[in-house]
């Protein structure tokens, strides 16, 4: 029998949370504030760890397979709404508590942020136990004194104290791949503009100077008041462009990468149409006047909507889904339907809701996008289906259905009501 003693101290801290929450703040001095403040800062540090110990242990467990996801990352992204780099953070966080016990104390005391478990995290990488076993190092007495630089030091001092350790580990060693100097991450923003933030080798750096140079050196026409930056950005978006006209990029799922946007035909035709006319296809949201921009030099299919905004059957059946049906389910789905999955639509396969062996149409009603990962849990018991609102929903093969996060806190605090 399955014992509750967790759940039931969870239940009391969410009882001791009501509580706080309840206090009014208003009017206190500023120094019971800060005795406040700090309690809640240690709390919360204490909290931290108890996450990371549970997320190391689901990993372990492998709980995420419970609700058809591969790696607690994807579950931590797809049902709690983390971020890439912060789910990455916290199961790095987890697997550092678990092979630093000293961190390991302090963090569980409180005494360590999280910020501080995930700098010393790359200490418990498994290249990095590895190399400090053949060395002979006392990773249990590094770990004792990251700890106490953790808990009496400035963020900025751990971090140099990990550096310097991890350099000593292999300070002569092999030329490193340059592929694993390279990072290149894209934050998409509510307006739909992006910000880029990457590291390249020497070479890598050098060749994507050399291309930009080229480009921002061929177009300096005169009276040009762009800043040195703006001609850059400018660059890039070109070379991009003139990769994407060409043709010669690899295909994402059997149709050439292309820019997408969705718009419907009267904000297509209208100039007066409002400034988020227009959906892109990593869902950045564009002005009509754009949409008709892009359309001006682009090619346009048309997908006929019913009175409900669904997408009209395309009325052909096809063992292998056709370039103009794949669009109008992307167009549809935007990603991967799976729940909890955020994979994006170029990684993703058009699966028939029901097979065509078994006389399936390959048709927009039959069809549904599917990671790779998600498809093959599809054909191995998982189940999805597409209610008349639109909206999917995701079965396990015992006939559970999945729920994200916030479902599942909806019915918790509903169980709690009642």
């Amino acid at each position: 029998m399955r014992s509750t003693g967790g759940f039931d101290a969870v239940s009391r801290l969410a009882a001791a949370l009501d509580d706080l929450a309840a206090e009014d703040l208003a009017g206190r001095f500023g120094p019971e504030l800060l005795d406040r403040l700090g309690g809640l800062l240690t709390a919360s540090n204490r909290l931290a760890a108890q996450v990371a110990r549970t997320v190391r242990e689901c990993e372990l467990t492998q709980a995420a397979e419970h609700d058809g996801l591969k790696t607690m990352a994807s579950w931590l992204r797809g049902h709690a709404g983390f971020s890439a780099a912060a789910a990455s953070r916290l199961v790095g966080s987890g697997r550092a508590l678990a092979e630093l016990p000293a961190v390991a104390a302090a963090a569980v005391a409180g005494v360590v942020t999280p910020e501080g478990v995930a700098a010393v995290a790359p200490v418990a990488a498994p290249k990095h136990l590895a190399a400090a076993q053949a060395q002979g190092v006392d990773v249990a007495g590094v770990a004792a004194a990251l700890a106490e630089v953790a808990a009496t030091q400035p963020y900025a001092e751990l971090r140099q104290v990990v550096h310097h350790y991890l350099a000593r580990l292999d300070p002569d060693g092999p030329e490193p791949d340059p592929t694993e100097q390279r990072s290149l991450v894209i934050v998409r923003h509510a307006d739909g503009s992006v910000s880029l933030r990457g590291e390249l080798d020497a070479v890598g750096g050098e060749k994507l100077q050399a291309a930009v140079e080229s480009i921002t050196q061929a177009t300096r026409p005169s009276g040009d008041t762009r800043t040195r930056a703006q001609q850059s950005a400018d660059a890039l978006v070109q070379l991009a462009d003139n990769q994407l006209a060409a043709g010669s990029l690899p295909v994402l799922r059997t149709v050439k990468p292309h820019v997408v946007v969705r718009v419907d035909l009267t904000d297509l035709v209208d100039p007066s149409r409002g400034p988020t006319a227009g959906r892109m296809g990593f869902g950045a949201t564009i002005s009509a006047a754009r949409a008709r921009w892009l359309a001006c030099d682009g090619t346009i299919t048309r997908i006929v909507l019913g009175p409900e905004g669904q997408p009209l059957d395309l009325g052909r059946s096809h063992r292998v889904v056709p370039p103009h049906l794949r669009r109008a389910v992307e167009a549809r789905d935007g990603g991967c339907v799976f729940a909890g999955c955020d994979a994006p639509s170029h990684w993703c396969d058009v699966h028939h809701l029901i097979h065509w062996a078994e006389g399936g149409d390959t048709s927009l009603d039959n069809s549904g996008l599917l990671c790779e990962r998600h498809h093959t849990k599809v054909h191995h018991g998982f189940r999805i289906e597409r209610q008349p609102d639109g909206r999917w929903r995701t079965w396990r093969p015992d006939g559970t259905e999945i729920l994200i996060l916030p479902r599942r806190t909806e019915q918790t605090a509903d169980a709690r009501a009642g």
